[in-house]
């Protein structure tokens, strides 16, 4: 993972730099053009000059660099146009703006107000072709200018739908995961407030034989009904939509088993291993249920992305205050897709917003040994009073 992210980090330094010096051989021509014209045409230079700096301060000045820009190139083509002087259009102030339009029309919220923008700078560049009539070739040059602008306006357009298109993927991934544990909740919910009823029943049965047993009783009671509440807070948490809940049993470690096992029927060999210290009584409700969304999605991106895999090693243990689920696959081919959209599959992001929501952490990505692995951790709530059986 770490060597993803150092080769995007030198690409797109490197892509910044080879920017920026196109740009600079663009100033350099524009500079040895007003020595040949004279007079004003030094504006042209000035300008470019001004328009690579907001290039560079594009991230942190986008809207005020892209300003200033269609004002000094507007000012300057007023002067030579407006007073009859010679002069030409900028290279490096036409590319500068080509750039700026291309961030304008990408991260520029809200969408009209940059397409707005954009067409603002469409209309500084036909009067830069048009006053900066260069040998009476104004008409060629703004067919030019017109040009550059088309291409700057769909590559920004194209990048913003693309953005626009993985957001809104990302929003329906989390919908599609907060209606899922909507309906989890009722069965987090049933499995407390059942054992809530029957010791209140239990109660009220031996209160007149038994006094003394009473008192144990509501104090099962109090601990369930706070592990209830601590539970339910957790979940509610992700939840933001309503659903007509699906009920459905709740989720054991033999479900995880199980899981494993069907997988391995028509796929690669799963070899599942639980350590030692957990049992069904030792994980919250709702962490039993992440758990298995988690091992289902992982089992699921093993078959669709590496399933020329030689085999796949899942387990789960238990490490102090901690929980922790890892699956790795092995044997699969070196150039597996899931490397190159690393941080960008949906389905990672449906179970990072699961386990965070129960205060864990969830990594995917390659392991030192060569390996794709998955790993959920998950904090385990403080030891305190069990919570009887129904």
């Amino acid at each position: 993972m770490g060597d993803s992210k150092r080769l995007v980090y030198w690409i797109r330094r490197l892509s910044e730099i080879a920017m920026l010096g196109w740009l600079g051989m663009m100033l350099m021509l524009d500079l040895v053009l007003a020595a040949v014209i004279g007079g004003f045409q030094w504006l042209v230079p000035i300008c470019g000059a001004c328009g690579i700096v907001a290039v560079v301060l594009r991230r942190k000045h986008r809207l005020n660099g892209f300003g200033i820009m269609l004002a000094l190139s507007f000012g300057v083509s007023l002067t030579i146009g407006g007073g009859g002087f010679d002069g030409s259009p900028g290279m490096a102030e036409t590319g500068s703006l080509l750039i700026l339009t291309i961030g304008v029309l990408r991260h520029v919220e809200p969408v009209r107000r940059a397409a707005v923008l954009a067409c603002v700078g469409l209309v500084v560049l036909m009067i830069e072709g048009i006053a900066r009539d260069y040998q009476s070739a104004g008409l060629a040059l703004s067919f030019v200018l017109f040009a550059g602008w088309s291409m700057a306006a769909g590559i920004g357009g194209y990048l913003r739908f693309q953005q626009e298109r993985r957001m809104e993927a990302v929003h329906s991934v989390r919908r599609a995961e907060r209606l899922e544990l909507a309906r989890e909740l009722h069965d987090l919910v049933a499995h407390y407030i059942t054992g809530i009823v029957v010791q209140a029943q239990a109660a009220r049965t031996v209160a007149e034989t038994r006094p003394d047993a009473v008192a144990p009783a509501l104090d099962a009671i109090a601990t369930a009904g706070s592990e209830a509440l601590t539970s339910m807070r957790r979940m509610v948490a992700v939840l933001r939509t309503e659903d007509d809940a699906a009920r459905k049993p709740g989720t054991t470690l033999g479900d995880l088993r199980l899981l494993t096992e069907r997988f391995s029927a028509d796929g690669p060999k799963v070899a599942f291993e639980i350590g030692q210290g957990l049992d069904d009584r030792t994980l919250p409700p709702e962490v039993m249920t992440t758990l298995h969304r988690v091992l289902q999605e992982s089992l699921t991106n093993v078959r669709k992305h590496a399933s020329r895999s030689a085999w796949v090693e899942a387990d789960l243990r238990r490490h102090e205050k901690v929980v922790v689920l890892r699956v790795r696959n092995f044997g699969s081919s070196a150039s597996d897709p899931r490397v190159a959209r690393l941080g960008g599959g949906f389905g990672l992001v449906g179970m990072a917003e699961r386990v965070e929501a129960l205060g864990g952490r969830l990594y995917a990505g390659p392991s030192p040994e060569g390996a794709w692995e998955v790993v959920a951790e998950f904090p385990l709530p403080q030891a305190g009073p069990s919570q009887p059986k129904p």
